[in-house]
């Protein structure tokens, strides 16, 4: 057999690079959106704000729980700025302490707290889609007062679509934010 041996065909060393610049191979560099970057910490505060915006129209509506699609709105609305906020907390805490929140554990609490967010790990419910489903089932009920049954003289239509169209920018705000954080755990 015609096996070559190190002793015979011994291997070398790759050569040196100038300069001395034989830093080791870094990872994909954080990008815009990502949790622990300004990005993220603008897109975390815009799910807040248009959260929060949502849940104080539909609560200054006097009978909006007299509809079970605006009180679940009102619920889903709820959790997306509670997980916004803390999320936001811990972007501003990265960005002034100059830590990267690369580690893959934090990157699985916010990649899974954005896809899925309760108050326990039993209930795992995906925030985005409680979001866009609560969304959803207001934008269904608004068409039918409006369009269907035309009693938007008896009821504030205006409010309703209001705190509906916030939901969806919240929801639409979600979105890249777990994408990306996926992308970065997913990229391991």
């Amino acid at each position: 057999m015609f096996v070559s041996r190190p002793v015979v065909h011994p291997v070398e060393a790759p050569p040196l690079r100038e300069g001395g610049n034989n830093a080791p191979r870094v990872r994909m560099k954080d990008v815009q959106g990502m949790a622990g970057t300004p990005g993220g910490l603008v897109l975390r505060l815009f799910q807040f704000l248009s959260a929060v915006v949502s849940l104080c129209v539909m609560v200054t509506i006097s009978d909006f729980y007299s509809v079970t699609a605006f009180c679940y709105l009102v619920v889903a609305v709820s959790l997306q700025s509670l997980w916004s906020l803390s999320l936001a907390i811990m972007d501003i805490y990265a960005l002034l302490v100059r830590r990267s929140l690369r580690n893959s554990g934090i990157i699985s609490v916010f990649t899974v707290g954005d896809g899925l967010t309760d108050m326990s790990n039993i209930l795992l419910q995906i925030t985005s889609t409680l979001t866009f489903s609560a969304a959803c089932a207001s934008a269904g009920i608004t068409v039918l007062i409006e369009n269907d049954m035309d009693r938007c003289a008896m009821n504030p239509c205006t409010r309703f679509e209001t705190a509906t169209a916030m939901a969806f920018i919240s929801w639409f705000a979600v979105s890249p934010s777990f994408f990306l954080n996926f992308w970065s755990l997913a990229s391991r």
